[in-house]
């Protein structure tokens, strides 16, 4: 499966979250969302990527911008993720891989040799009305968060825009 593409419809999903709340993507439209997919909690490039966006929160928070990391781990081990690394963004738990899988980032991965499936490390831009604006790899861990931040910073703007006759609340 291929990821959607920027101008499509992000497709909807609905999970738990660490904080036992549901998060729905069509509930979020009117401001930005960052959905970053990683594959375990607690591995050493999960956990700086996650360290990285939990830095930038304040700056994601300021343009409006919700961020969600979402792996196939159950809530109990985020909790335990984010409560070991002090963690500031919402995680959701996917065990099913149902956005997962819709976001076709459930693929085969090669490691040591070793093929095997699990989840891409991709970053989704959604923008105010629910399209993807930007697909992000995270080929490099180090930097990711703020090349994330840049494009949202970014598409605030183009909203913004005194052409689109907008400006955030």
């Amino acid at each position: 499966m291929t990821f959607p593409a920027p101008g499509t419809p992000a497709p909807d999903f609905e999970l738990v979250t660490d904080r036992y709340e549901k998060f729905r993507l069509s509930s979020q439209r009117g401001h930005p969302v960052v959905i970053y997919f990683y594959p375990q909690d607690d591995t050493q490039g999960c956990t700086f990527e996650s360290i990285e966006f939990t830095a930038q929160m304040p700056a994601f928070r300021e343009l409006g911008a919700v961020v969600i990391g979402i792996s196939p781990d159950s809530v109990e081990k985020h909790c335990s993720f984010r409560d070991k690394y002090n963690l500031g963004v919402t995680l959701a738990a996917d065990p099913d891989r149902k956005a997962i899988e819709a976001y076709g980032v459930w693929q085969l991965k090669k490691m040591f040799g070793v093929e095997f499936m699990g989840v891409k490390r991709v970053t989704i831009l959604v923008d105010p009305e629910g399209k993807v604006a930007e697909v992000f790899h995270a080929t490099r861990i180090k930097g990711h968060a703020e090349k994330v931040l840049a494009a949202t910073r970014a598409l605030v703007e183009r909203q913004d825009s005194p052409a689109r006759g907008r400006k955030r609340g």
